[in-house]
């Protein structure tokens, strides 16, 4: 039994001499040292030796098994270092190279405009709404009744309004102008607020007209509003925003939910006034309605016309967009075109 340990050494220390990685390490240690190896069945046969015998070989059992252990190991350890090293030398890196460059995303066109209209308003004295009074899913009564919009009128039509599936009298909201009514009810005034957000018109898609697009809504009520303070406001917001050099006009115009009303244009810088496709040839781009809020709308919110008064306007972020950085076709900002957006 003497020899045949000595033999089952002999043959563990060869295959570790040929041994080329830790993989063939592992397996002998299995072959030699596990409970099924071949040191382990020579141990489970020391029973059937004499007392003397037993000492003796189980002496020299222990004695090999050590020897062959601390052999594994610094065969393994040979093997680790020698492979980590290899690893670490091919997964170097150069500290002294320059890293990858991560881009940094920028804020789109018409949200940088939206936030600076908003805030040349605010120090004009006007609060943001809560956008739960300001929601894009309308019902008509928001939308056209209580802004004094008759039943009949055309932009209540279907070629001017998206109808939702979801019940009749439910649409995308075509202007703004409904988070006036929710600013208003059940409020006593002073109000001054603006209510920035996307609108939806049933439209056809062009250089100035897109179906979808971004206004903000101004609102102002108290005693003694009149127009000319109407025209104070709006004036000193277009002087902050264009610079006092850009000139304006105001026309008259029309709308259900405000009496007085005009349109405010803005001179053309695509043209400088002289007529291209962006104005049509007019020299001009309409950038916001306006009027004093209408008696009946005043009346339909529980707020007396004959104590308080105020004006409403509603003006287009693209065009405010497109008059500063000189963009002759709206549909540029919801292209996605990186070529654009990266001059923002």
């Amino acid at each position: 039994m003497k020899e045949q340990l000595e033999k089952i050494y002999n043959s563990a220390s060869q295959d570790l001499d040929n041994a080329n990685s830790i993989s063939d390490i592992e397996s002998i240690k299995a072959k030699y040292l596990s409970r099924k190896g071949e040191f382990n069945e020579i141990k489970k046969n020391l029973k059937n030796l004499s007392d003397e015998d037993k000492r003796i070989v189980g002496s020299l059992a222990n004695e090999i098994t050590q020897k062959l252990e601390g052999a594994i190991k610094t065969k393994f350890e040979e093997f680790y270092n020698k492979e980590l090293n290899e690893k670490l030398q091919k997964d170097k890196i150069d500290i002294t190279l320059p890293g990858k460059s991560v881009r940094m995303g920028n804020i789109h066109p018409l949200t940088s405009t939206t936030n600076e209209i908003v805030t040349i308003l605010q120090g004009l004295g006007f609060s943001v709404v809560p956008s739960i009074q300001s929601p894009e899913v309308e019902t008509e009564y928001y939308n056209f009744d209580m802004l004094n919009v008759p039943k009949d009128h055309p932009a209540r039509d279907m070629q001017d309004t998206f109808y939702t599936k979801g019940a009749s009298n439910v649409v995308l909201r075509s202007q703004t102008s409904g988070a006036q009514i929710h600013a208003m009810e059940g409020k006593k005034p002073p109000i001054r607020v603006i209510s920035p957000g996307r609108v939806y018109r049933n439209e056809e898609v062009c250089a100035r007209k897109n179906n979808f697009f971004h206004q903000i809504e101004g609102l102002y009520v108290d005693k003694g509003v009149t127009f000319g303070d109407l025209k104070g406001v709006l004036n000193e917001f277009i002087r902050i925003y264009f610079g006092a050099s850009r000139p304006t006009r105001f026309r008259s115009s029309f709308f259900p939910f405000t009496e007085p009303s005009a349109e405010v244009d803005v001179q053309c810088i695509m043209c400088e006034g002289k007529g291209c496709r962006t104005c049509s040839g007019t020299g001009w781009l309409e950038v916001l309605g306006a009027g004093m809020v209408d008696p009946n709308v005043l009346r339909g919110v529980g707020i007396d016309p004959d104590v308080y008064s105020g004006f409403a306007f509603g003006m287009g972020v693209e065009r405010f967009a497109m008059l500063k950085y000189a963009i002759d076709d709206i549909r540029l900002f919801f292209n996605d075109d990186e070529r654009f957006l990266n001059q923002f």
